[in-house]
C-alpha cells in the first residue's frame, strides 16, 4: 500500500463506471488489465487486484447511450502499481496483446502510460517515483510532462511472467472534467478538505492530502459550462472517497450542508453530487 493511501489520508478507493456492453468490458478489464472478478451479478461486475478488495466496478445501464463528447465526468481514473517493474510488466502485456496506447509521460512524480477501455473511458496506469525527489527549492511539488522512455520501461517487464495486475495495485487518483473551476475548488478543497497542490490558472487544479502529488484533479478542457451527460450514458457512475476519521468525515458532511449541498446520509457514509454532476460516496473508515 502506498504511504499516501493509508488510514491516515483521505483518498479515492473505488471507481464505478457505466459501460455499453458488459461482456466486452469484462473481457477487457480481466484479460487486458489483469483485474480479478470479485462478483458478477447480472449487469454489474466488481473487480479487485488482490482478490478481496474492490477497486473498480462496471455496470451496463438500461437503454445505455455511448460516451457523450465534450461533457463533464471522467477524464481518467488512475491505477497505481507498486513499482516500476510491475508497470513494465503491464506495458509488455499490452504491447504483446497489440492493445492501442494513447500516450506515455514522465511527470517527475510518476511514470505513466495512458489508454482507454473499449467505451472510451480514460485510464492511466502509473508508478510513483521516489517521493523525496518531488519537491523544488521552496518545498513545492514539481510536476513535469516529459517524454517517457518507453523502451526502458518495457525492459523492466521483458521475460517476466504475466499473471494479472500486481495484487497491491490501488486507485491512485481520479481526474475529472468539470464545467468550471471555482465551484469545484469549493467542493473538493473547502468542503471535502483536499489540499491544493498545483493550479494551472483557468485550466486545472490538482489536490491531495498528506503531501501526495494528487488524489483528485479537475480540469475544464471540455469547455467552460460543459454539460452534464445523460444518466444512462457511458462514463463515470460514482466514486468513493475514504476519510481516515469519523471527525473528518463529519466535518466534510457539515461543510457540504453549510454550503447548501443536498446530501444523502447513511450509517457510515453519505452520497453527494459535485457541481459538475459527478456522484461521490464519502465513507468513514
Amino acid at each position: 500500500m502506498s504511504q499516501f493511501h493509508t488510514d491516515n489520508q483521505t483518498f479515492i478507493s473505488v471507481v464505478e463506471l457505466k459501460v455499453e456492453d458488459i461482456k466486452r468490458s469484462l473481457s477487457f478489464y480481466e484479460q487486458m488489465l489483469g483485474l480479478r472478478i470479485k462478483t458478477h451479478v447480472h449487469n454489474k461486475v466488481v473487480f479487485t487486484a488482490d482478490g478481496k478488495t474492490p477497486i473498480l466496478s462496471i455496470v451496463q445501464p438500461n437503454q445505455v447511450l455511448p460516451k457523450q463528447q465534450r461533457t463533464t465526468g471522467l477524464y481518467h481514473f488512475a491505477l497505481l502499481l507498486p513499482n516500476r517493474k510491475e508497470l513494465g510488466k503491464v506495458l509488455c502485456h499490452l504491447l504483446d496483446s497489440h492493445y492501442p496506447l494513447q500516450g506515455a509521460s514522465h511527470h517527475g512524480t510518476s511514470e505513466a502510460i495512458y489508454l482507454a477501455d473499449p467505451d472510451g473511458n480514460g485510464i492511466e496506469l502509473y508508478a510513483d517515483t521516489d517521493s523525496t525527489t518531488w519537491h523544488g527549492s521552496q518545498g513545492e511539488i514539481q510536476f513535469t510532462t516529459e517524454r517517457l522512455d518507453v523502451e526502458a520501461l518495457r525492459q523492466e517487464g521483458v521475460g517476466e511472467h504475466w499473471d494479472g495486475i500486481a495484487p497491491s495495485t490501488i486507485v491512485g487518483h481520479l481526474h475529472l472534467h468539470g464545467a468550471e473551476l471555482d465551484n469545484m475548488r469549493e467542493f473538493y478543497h473547502k468542503a471535502l478538505g483536499f489540499d491544493i497542490i498545483v493550479e494551472i490558472p483557468n485550466q486545472a487544479i490538482f489536490m491531495s492530502t498528506g503531501g501526495y502529488h494528487h488524489h483528485i484533479a479537475v480540469n475544464v478542457w471540455n469547455g467552460l459550462g460543459a454539460p452534464i451527460p445523460p444518466e444512462n450514458s457511458v462514463g463515470l457512475k460514482m466514486f468513493y472517497v475514504d476519510f481516515p476519521t469519523k471527525q473528518q468525515w463529519n466535518k466534510a458532511l457539515n461543510q457540504l450542508l453549510d454550503l447548501g449541498y443536498e446530501v444523502k446520509t447513511m450509517e457510515s457514509s453519505f452520497e453527494v453530487t459535485d457541481p459538475s454532476g459527478n456522484r461521490v460516496r464519502c465513507n468513514s473508515v
